[in-house]
């Protein structure tokens, strides 16, 4: 298990340099001067500016959604669809340090640095919020749903797995944008979890 731990650490390591890569560059040539990458990509204290309890209710209720959804076209779409984390399957309790890697660093901090850090806040600046949580999830779909539609051939699966994971990745720079004080910790956090227990249920 030791092993497994540590080819996920050098992968999310590694992941999270690539999707971290372009955002970097474009800082240093555009805002190096301005403020540092970590205030630029959102990396910084959560303001929330909004009623707590309503922002927490409703990010409870959007992930029972997604969930609910998601679980749904897996098993009455298509059985070749896989979960966050599936390979974990099986493994037990000792696999949780890798589950752990992968769900906050693997997945959840490398694509909210790029969608909700990097692509939402560049779109924004230019065309404003609406264009710019528009795109990001809708890139944010299509790297779900197209992987899934190249294992299936499911034009459905491609469908639904884009729109489920799009919806949601726009309620996430909502969330950040909107309540957050522009912040990309909270969407780290629900991705991270919700990816979290869905790598603990398949254990």
């Amino acid at each position: 298990m030791i092993g497994s731990f540590l080819n996920e650490l050098l992968g999310a390591v590694m992941q999270l340099l690539l999707f971290s890569l372009i955002p970097f560059l474009w800082w240093g040539i555009t805002a190096r001067k301005k403020c540092n990458f970590f205030e630029w990509i959102g990396i910084k204290r959560i303001t929330h500016i909004k009623n707590i309890i309503f922002t927490l209710g409703i990010t409870v209720l959007a992930a029972i959604v997604y969930c609910v959804l998601n679980y749904a076209c897996i098993f009455f779409v298509s059985n070749e669809i896989t979960t966050a984390g599936s390979q974990f399957a099986g493994m037990g309790i000792e696999a949780i340090p890798a589950a752990l890697v992968y769900a906050y660093i693997r997945t959840g901090l490398a694509e909210e640095i790029l969608f909700r850090g990097f692509i939402l806040k560049r779109i924004k600046d230019r065309f404003g919020f609406g264009a710019g949580n528009l795109v990001q999830a809708l890139l944010f779909g299509l790297l779900h749903g197209i992987p899934f539609g190249f294992v299936t051939h499911n034009f459905v699966v491609v469908v639904l797995l884009t729109i489920l994971p799009g919806a949601f990745g726009w309620y996430q720079g909502w969330l950040n944008e909107k309540r957050c004080g522009e912040s990309i910790l909270p969407s780290w956090m629900l991705h991270g979890t919700m990816n979290f227990l869905v790598t603990i249920l398949s254990l």
